[in-house]
């Protein structure tokens, strides 16, 4: 029973490494990610300062950079780069030109407001779907825990239920996001940051602090 116990805290409870520290710590984690807005009309060129551009996306990173690229209606990119700063209604852009742009914005965990554009965030990778353990290995974990199903949607919300041999289980609900090589659950209660190595329908997860490795495979549709 210890040990049962001993997992729940390892696979839902705040990690302290390194990054772990960064990013739990980070103030708006929704933001971070690569956001993506596209023209609803592709072929004319509607009224509006997005008028110019088919696509726009830009990404946010924990060390308070970000990038921008916009897609022209001809097929060129323009580019640019810098830091940002934000609170809870404004957030600022300060490119390495040193220009500084301030805009209200408005976010959730897969959409952003932002000079009246709405932007979708998407995955970078084949991240989404319903995934089982094949493994769950490591210093704190006991035969008493037999798997974790996790659930990652695409639109950045997750499900997570560890279940037992004697058939007890927990379950926590709530949304992720990811930079780099770091998936970070958030849920009421608490915050888990993993690193993750994804190889097609295998998903592996490491938590370092704890010594613990959980391999999972995709369930399919």
């Amino acid at each position: 029973m210890t040990k049962w116990i001993s997992v729940m805290c390892l696979l839902f409870s705040l990690s302290s490494a390194v990054k772990a520290e960064d990013l739990t710590q980070f103030d708006f984690p929704l933001l971070l990610g690569d956001w993506y807005w596209f023209s609803p009309d592709q072929q004319s060129e509607p009224a509006g300062e997005q008028g110019a551009y088919k696509a726009i996306n830009i990404s946010f990173k924990s060390d308070y950079r970000f990038s921008v690229n916009l897609l022209n209606r001809d097929g060129s990119v323009e580019e640019a780069s810098g830091k940002y700063d934000l609170d809870e209604t404004t957030i600022v852009l300060n490119d390495d030109f040193g220009d500084s742009q301030h805009h209200e914005y408005k976010l959730n965990h897969n959409q952003l407001m932002l000079k009246g554009a709405q932007f979708t965030k998407i995955l970078p990778n084949n991240l989404s779907g319903a995934w089982y353990s094949d493994i769950i290995r490591g210093k704190d974990v006991g035969e008493e825990v037999e798997q974790l199903a996790l659930m990652l949607r695409p639109d950045f919300l997750f499900s997570a239920r560890v279940s037992g041999k004697e058939g007890k289980s927990i379950t926590h609900r709530g949304v992720y996001f990811l930079e780099d090589d770091h998936l970070v659950l958030i849920y009421r209660g608490g915050q888990q940051d993993s690193q993750f190595e994804l190889s097609s329908n295998t998903l592996k997860l490491v938590d370092n602090q704890f010594g613990m490795e959980a391999v999972l495979q995709r369930q399919s549709p």
